[in-house]
């Protein structure tokens, strides 16, 4: 993210300039027992919370190199004090403070990238939620380079639950997710948007819009799912993302309709040319 980037960079920038101030402090003002050394772990911390804890074990290096060359440079400090048990142990507490501090920034990111991604990411498929494909839809139409919505409904998802129970009716829309996932491009946007419905955002032609519903539904069908399809193009249809997503569910539910009509005549035929006495 660009502005985790600057961040990081701007409290790096911060860490050079105290480590610099701190030294000169030193230099110019320390005296026997005074103790600004101390001051060097501001900097070692600011390196710990923009890159982690290596950086942060560097940083406590640093903050001893310096603080053992100020010394050496500093006429009212005894240079004999370099070589005490005393620059060893500011090794130790500089490294274990940028070291800790820098574990727990990168624990930090860890659970705000988790928190993010449980704010954009439907539970059960990991595909975007809702809030995320409204906020993606709008970002296309305000773009107003054409675009195709598609809106694709699982065909027999309450027949599933009722049969076998929803957990298995969970584990076909994960399934689906999986198939709409590979057969997506790498630049469209796919989510779930529903409980048994999905919406796919692509820059694919209208002229193409049937022939990309019968690919899905073909790779679909691959591994035994069935799905109806809608769609709606700007600008074509719409340059509003609400008139859009209305307008692809108006086709989607006349597809299930014209469906549902060719599943009863089948059935009617059947059952019209089927013996007498056969079930």
């Amino acid at each position: 993210m660009p502005a985790a980037a600057t961040h990081r960079r701007l409290l790096i920038a911060c860490a050079i300039a105290c480590y610099a101030l701190v030294f000169e402090s030193f230099v110019f003002f320390e005296v026997p027992g005074l103790g600004l050394g101390h001051f060097f772990y501001i900097p070692v911390a600011l390196l710990a919370l923009a890159g982690g804890a290596r950086l942060g074990l560097l940083g406590g290096g640093v903050a001893t190199a310096l603080y053992t060359l100020a010394i050496v440079a500093t006429p009212r400090v005894p240079t004999r004090d370099v070589l005490t048990d005393a620059t060893v142990i500011r090794f130790i507490t500089y490294s274990s403070c940028g070291a800790l501090v820098g574990w727990f920034a990168n624990e930090h990111r860890r659970h705000v990238e988790k928190l993010r991604e449980l704010a954009e990411r439907d539970f059960l498929t990991g595909l975007l939620n809702v809030r995320m494909f409204d906020e993606a839809l709008a970002r296309r139409c305000s773009t107003a380079r054409p675009f195709l919505l598609l809106l694709g409904d699982m065909d027999n998802l309450k027949q599933v639950n009722d049969t076998h129970g929803h957990s298995t009716g969970n584990s076909e829309l994960r399934r689906l997710a999986d198939v709409l996932s590979q057969a997506v491009e790498p630049g469209d946007d796919l989510a779930r948007v529903g409980g048994d419905e999905f919406a796919i955002l692509t820059e694919v032609r209208v002229a193409e819009a049937g022939a990309l519903c019968a690919r899905l539904r073909a790779e679909l069908a691959a591994e035994d799912i069935q799905m109806t399809f809608g769609w709606a193009a700007l600008p074509e249809d719409s340059l509003g993302p609400l008139d859009l997503f209305r307008k692809a569910d108006d086709r989607l539910y006349a597809a299930k309709m014209i469906q549902r009509n060719h599943r009863v005549v089948e059935q009617l035929t059947r059952a019209a040319v089927a013996p007498p006495g056969s079930n």
